[in-house]
């Protein structure tokens, strides 16, 4: 795992998720607020954490060099969320996502991880641009999604799935006016 990229901030580490943070997987897959608003992954159990990082983050980080990643606070430690750049069936182009144990919520670190991981995404990885997808009643990612500078570009339907999602888009020329 060491020729991925960790990324950092002031106060984070944001390095890909790996099977030794299959404990953070499941608290986080099954807070009411990652079920409520991505959906129930039936991850049920720390071997279950294991086998979905196994068949669902490292394929795609192993393919594309990029994939979900695990926000460490540096001062202790402590593993509070994540975010990813996916490549999820049905949003075309990759989309950027973040969750955060409810500790760790309105506290700064989630636009402060996401920022970090946009700007990886197009200076690093080389993207032209990133999108984001949320469920229509979750206004504290809106408000994330538009603080990171994407813009609303209508709706989107995903795979297997019957709510519509907001679609938000940047490119990078974009990006790179609003830093």
């Amino acid at each position: 795992m060491n020729d991925y990229k960790t990324l950092e901030t002031d106060r984070l580490l944001i390095k890909p998720t790996t099977t030794n943070d299959a404990d953070l997987v499941y608290k986080l897959f099954n807070t009411t607020h990652w079920i409520r608003y991505i959906g129930d992954r039936k991850v049920e159990s720390i071997k279950a954490a294991v086998a979905y990082i196994e068949n669902s983050m490292l394929p795609q980080l192993k393919e594309l060099g990029y994939s979900n990643y695990t926000v460490i606070r540096k001062s202790d430690q402590r593993k509070m969320g994540s975010v990813g750049l996916y490549d999820r069936e049905g949003v075309e182009g990759i989309d950027i996502g973040f969750a955060f144990l409810p500790e760790y919520r309105k506290k700064g670190y989630a636009f402060e991880a996401s920022k970090r991981l946009l700007q990886a995404a197009f200076e690093d990885f080389k993207l032209k641009e990133k999108k984001a997808i949320t469920k229509k009643d979750n206004i504290s990612s809106q408000k994330l999604i538009e603080k990171l500078g994407l813009k609303l570009q209508g709706t989107t339907g995903l795979p297997n799935e019957t709510a519509e999602w907001l679609l938000y888009k940047i490119e990078i020329n974009a990006f790179c006016t609003a830093k």
